[in-house]
């Protein structure tokens, strides 16, 4: 009995932690606008308890860096997947924004998720057929965040109107989303347990905050709003990768709540600050450029 209590406990408090980051995520792109918004959004959030519980079900710290190194990998996806945002409604066309936003809405989200499905499924099983070192694996997480930058910096190559919700948010809308962070967190940790690494990773940066934020602040706020985040969040989503590939020598070799916040600190310091500053100047420069210029 005692062990299914201690069992609970490591599980419901990253998880209930995630649901509460969930909730103030996308409010957060609500009140701030996309730029701002999209970057606050993605600092480090839930892959803090869920990287803390994973080490603290991990069998060894090789398996807990293993699982570290597949999250760079898994928010290269989630850049991916929120580039899919910006880009399934522009081929469906504005047609059906003016017909049936809400056919719009379930389309994009439908086809997004079913593509990061898929290339998650691929990368797990290609995990599961080469069996790569861990030496390999970190690598690869290493190339992944490479990669991100890559992406995040095409992604904002130009400037998208990124305003403000003006609209409020039921509690039920918030409470959903919330819950939602939950159940991912669960998951991910119940993997983490069942000695699933490499599945634990994956799972633990679904992405379930962004959908949510998407689908939420679409309906609330108009295609507008969220559509203008996603430069600003796939920029920003290189914190949670620097954060993991970070947690993953800091804290088998530091008290766990001080690699935590170490890890952070840096993560924030190092992407997400940079990302905003880059992004405000890269918006400034458009917002003045002349009509010439602004079309290069």
């Amino acid at each position: 009995m005692h062990d299914v209590i201690a069992a609970l406990i490591d599980v419901a408090i990253p998880a209930l932690a995630a649901g509460v980051v969930a909730i103030l995520a996308t409010v957060v792109v609500e009140r701030f606008g996309g730029t701002l918004g999209g970057v606050l959004s993605t600092i480090p959030s839930t892959i803090v308890p869920a990287a803390i519980g994973i080490y603290g079900r991990s069998a060894d710290v090789d398996e807990f860096r293993r699982a570290m190194a597949f999250i760079p990998i898994g928010m290269l996806l989630n850049a991916g997947y929120l580039v899919l945002w910006r880009v399934i409604p522009a081929r469906l066309g504005r047609h059906m924004i003016q017909r049936s936003p809400t056919r719009l809405l379930v389309s994009t989200t439908l086809l997004a998720l079913g593509a990061w499905c898929v290339v998650a499924l691929g990368v797990v099983a290609t995990n599961n057929a080469l069996q790569p070192t861990l030496d390999n694996t970190l690598l690869t997480g290493l190339i992944a965040f490479a990669a991100g930058i890559a992406l995040g910096f095409a992604a904002n190559r130009v400037a998208h109107p990124a305003p403000k919700g003006t609209h409020r948010v039921s509690t039920i809308v918030l409470a959903m989303r919330g819950a939602s962070a939950v159940i991912v967190i669960i998951v991910a940790l119940t993997l983490s347990r069942a000695g699933w690494p490499v599945a634990s990773g994956m799972a633990a940066v679904f992405p379930v905050i962004f959908t949510t934020i998407m689908i939420a602040t679409w309906l609330a706020q108009g295609a507008h709003v969220p559509t203008g985040a996603v430069g600003p969040m796939t920029l920003g989503t290189l914190s949670v990768s620097a954060y993991a590939l970070l947690a993953a020598w800091l804290f088998p070799v530091m008290p766990l709540w001080i690699a935590a916040i170490v890890a952070w600190i840096i993560s924030v310091g190092a992407v997400s600050v940079p990302a905003y500053l880059y992004l405000r100047a890269r918006r400034f420069r458009s917002a003045h450029a002349t009509p010439s210029t602004r079309s290069q």
